[in-house]
């Protein structure tokens, strides 16, 4: 399946990335979201990162710091952690245009992106790995194993090389 034939087939609307409130000046000031490595090459620092220093480190291990990390709800077990250890006051979950998945080098993982094992998927392999019909179909949200189906794939991720230009963050 192409990309453009896969958002038309779910009907998704977008991509999301969830950051402190207190990160949107330098969000709108730098020209949008960057890469951890892009951060420290051009010398900004965020106000309230959403990682911390080991998560940062395991990022650069695996070479996760050169994307910048969205998530397909509005919603994602990371933004929970962040908030919960008090490195996130106010959280925002930035809306991203869907074309983020048509850039060059865009990937995918089945699990949250830094936990040990989980692979940097294709396109094509995401397709395979990734419930993406959980995700944006509808389901009988009571029904137990739709509950724990919905409960994996929250944590999947989509992973944009560099950075997301402000042109493709809306309302910001």
């Amino acid at each position: 399946m192409e990309r453009t034939s896969f958002l038309k087939r779910f009907g998704i609307g977008g991509f999301y990335h969830f950051t402190d409130q207190r990160n949107l000046p330098s969000i709108r000031s730098t020209g949008g979201l960057f890469s951890l490595e892009q951060l420290k090459n051009r010398g900004i620092v965020p106000p309230a990162p959403g990682g911390n220093e080991w998560s940062h480190d395991a990022d650069a291990i695996r070479g996760l710091d050169k994307y910048v990390h969205l998530c397909f709800r509005k919603e994602h077990p990371m933004e929970y952690v962040a908030r919960t250890e008090g490195r996130f006051g106010s959280t925002v979950f930035l809306s991203i245009e869907p074309g983020v998945l048509l850039q060059q080098g865009v990937m995918f993982t089945p699990d949250v992106s830094n936990k040990s094992g989980v692979p940097l998927l294709s396109f094509e392999e995401a397709l395979e790995a990734i419930d993406f019909s959980v995700l944006y179909e509808r389901h009988d949200w009571r029904d137990p194993e739709v509950k724990e189906r919905m409960k994996l794939a929250k944590k999947c991720e989509l992973l944009v090389p560099d950075m997301v230009p402000l042109s493709m963050i809306r309302g910001i």
